[in-house]
């Protein structure tokens, strides 16, 4: 199964990708994650994406599509594979057209209300790194870390007027790719407001028809 997984910010899309890779027995390959293992093992392409990232500048098409042909032609990815966060451009779309078909484009809608409710309850463990959440996931003692006792904070992107500007960036963004797979048929339209394993049943079952 050859998927693209697209959604707005606090969709849920890396937990219903975490239940798809033990299901379809497939990877879950994030462009972030890409960026970050190539820099960390000091390959050419990370290289250059350390120097990019750190003059602020965008990782450019061609550097990202390379990353992600390789990762495409890995073992692990030969019976399929989970793309989430690529392609982000109509040029990269095209251009993962040339290296390979896909079964379907999943896009994970939410409504906006809904996404900063869910983006603004988070909170973190600046040491672990454990996520929490106000209404769905609350720490036992307001405020503070199980298993440190660490104050937990919120991240300055989940705070509500960050989450507006996150979400004017991925609609002015994703809204041309949205249509640029319906009209080619393999976008599935997924309502992602429930619990992540009714969102994960819909989303079989949308594959199954």
């Amino acid at each position: 199964m050859k998927l693209v997984f697209l959604g707005p910010p606090g969709a849920g899309k890396g937990t219903i990708a975490a239940l798809a890779k033990e299901y379809f027995h497939i990877p879950h390959i994030s462009t972030g994650e890409l960026f970050r293992s190539h820099i960390k093992q000091h390959t050419p392409l990370g290289l250059q994406v350390e120097a990019i990232l750190g003059r602020g500048d965008l990782v450019s098409d061609d550097i990202t599509v390379e990353m992600v042909r390789l990762r495409l032609g890995e073992a692990d990815a030969q019976a399929g594979f989970i793309l989430d966060g690529f392609p982000r451009t109509i040029a990269q779309a095209d251009a993962l057209k040339e290296l390979t078909a896909l079964d379907a484009v999943l896009n994970f809608a939410l409504e906006e209300e809904v996404i900063i409710t869910r983006l603004s309850g988070r909170r973190v463990c600046k040491s672990t790194g454990k996520i929490y959440h106000l209404l769905y996931n609350p720490p036992k003692r307001d405020g503070f870390d199980d298993e440190t006792g660490e104050l937990l904070i919120q991240r300055d992107d989940d705070r509500p007027e960050a989450i507006h500007n996150r979400l004017e960036v991925y609609q002015r963004q994703t809204y041309p790719l949205i249509e640029y797979y319906r009209s080619r048929g393999l976008l599935l339209d997924i309502d992602a407001s429930g619990t992540p394993e009714e969102v994960f049943a819909a989303m079989r079952d949308a594959l199954n028809s």
